[in-house]
């Protein structure tokens, strides 16, 4: 069995920010700690640059790059040691309010590159967002000809949804979410006029940490 190359890890938002060569001291410097900020590199040289740029520079752009409150953090190794598939893709969505201002998007898992961000849309829920946002994975799946790809959410209301190829939300139309549900209504139809078969998976936060398209906002 091939032996897994070293990642060195940067903390610029942590208890003590530095570069950790394992990780577990970088986990010790992050897990629970609100709003941390970290990535990891294939290199020393690398994560020490890193570190002296501002995390923005890197934060969010591709690798294990997350914010996180009280979550347990599970690095992308220690992911696939779990049985997670690494080459699907992830999604999820925020709502502020409820309704509130929505968003959603989607990112693959094996290099943490953002695939899609969409919102923010005025007077959703987070049900309607997790809807969308699996089909939007699953018509970008369809347009590539991907169809082994699988998805993950951690949604099982939204995962339902898809299944019946419906979304039963409650929420009234209004002249303010007029454009949300012009989206809703347009998946419907694609679930309806589309055959898929990419398998649609429930993330397990309990086990594996916040899914990896988490907004980091709880």
């Amino acid at each position: 069995m091939a032996q897994k190359k070293p990642k060195f890890y940067v903390v610029w938002q942590g208890r003590s920010p530095g570069v950790y060569a394992t990780w577990d001291a970088c986990q010790n410097q992050i897990s629970g700690f609100s709003g941390a900020k970290y990535k990891s590199f294939p290199s020393r040289s690398a994560a020490e640059t890193a570190f002296k740029q501002a995390a923005d520079q890197h934060w969010g752009k591709g690798g294990s790059s997350r914010s996180k409150k009280s979550t347990p953090v599970v690095d992308s190794d220690d992911l696939e040691g779990m049985g997670v598939d690494m080459t699907a893709w992830a999604v999820d969505a925020a709502c502020k309010g409820n309704p509130g201002e929505l968003e959603y998007q989607g990112v693959d898992l094996a290099s943490g590159i953002n695939l899609f961000h969409k919102g923010p849309y005025e007077e959703g829920t987070v049900n309607i967002g997790e809807f969308l946002a699996i089909v939007h994975a699953l018509a970008l799946l369809d347009h590539a000809g991907h169809s082994h790809t699988a998805i993950y959410s951690d949604s099982r209301i939204g995962i339902s949804w898809v299944k019946q190829k419906k979304c039963k939300t409650k929420l009234p139309r209004s002249p303010i979410n007029a454009g949300l549900f012009r989206l809703v209504d347009r998946a419907e139809k694609w679930l309806e006029s589309h055959k898929f078969q990419n398998r649609i998976l429930k993330w397990e936060t309990k086990h594996w940490g916040e899914i990896p398209a988490d907004f980091g906002r709880k």
